[in-house]
């Protein structure tokens, strides 16, 4: 069998791939092994799933089930609403916690002063620049979980709602949306700058 006949499969062949190219990495030269860059690595996948996950919800399927809803002769916005958008915000929302708790994880000892944007005594650029990264993606998981998540499903119908509560929960998850997506530019320069170095 093809593991990548299935994405299950696919999955489980990128993960064996990665381990196994680490251990030839780790076997053939000095570079060190740890958990913090497993950790780093695990938060760097599941933070692509999130964001790419809403980028394609504001950028390709909104405007797509407008335009589906526009079109009068059209088959309409039933597949995407019943078959797509169900399982794309069930990988929203689960890589958005485990990119959030990977990342706390990752800051280990400079949680706080991460958190603190470096104002306690000892902080540094590098607190102050992953701290803002930081902030930015915890207004977003709260976004995801709190605004998002529960409107969408009063509009896919997974929860009874009346058409007003569709109406108010599609307006409250756009914007919720459109504001992770307006905060996801400036945490992503201030998440890369952390590490690679921004010019302040």
């Amino acid at each position: 069998m093809n593991p990548l006949d299935s994405i299950k499969g696919t999955i489980i062949s990128g993960f064996v791939l990665a381990a196994v190219l680490l251990v030839i990495v780790l076997a053939t030269t000095d570079a060190g092994g740890s958990t913090v860059t497993l950790i780093r690595w695990l938060h760097f996948l599941a933070g692509i799933t999130w964001i790419g996950l809403l980028y394609y919800f504001n950028f390709v399927q909104v405007p797509a089930i407008a335009a589906a809803n526009a079109d009068s002769g059209g088959p309409g916005a039933g597949g995407i609403t019943k078959y797509v958008a169900p399982r794309a915000l069930w990988w929203f929302r689960w890589s958005a916690l485990l990119t959030w708790l990977a990342g706390a994880a990752y800051l280990g000892k400079n949680f706080t002063q991460a958190f603190t944007l470096g104002l306690m005594e000892g902080g540094t650029t590098y607190h102050t620049t992953i701290g803002i990264g930081a902030w930015l993606g915890t207004i977003m998981l709260f976004n995801v979980w709190v605004l998002i998540w529960p409107n969408q499903k009063k509009i896919l119908g997974m929860v009874p709602a009346s058409d007003e509560e569709k109406a108010r929960g599609r307006r409250v998850a756009a914007l919720a949306s459109r504001t992770n997506t307006l905060l996801s530019i400036p945490m992503l320069l201030f998440m890369a700058g952390a590490s690679h170095g921004l010019p302040f």
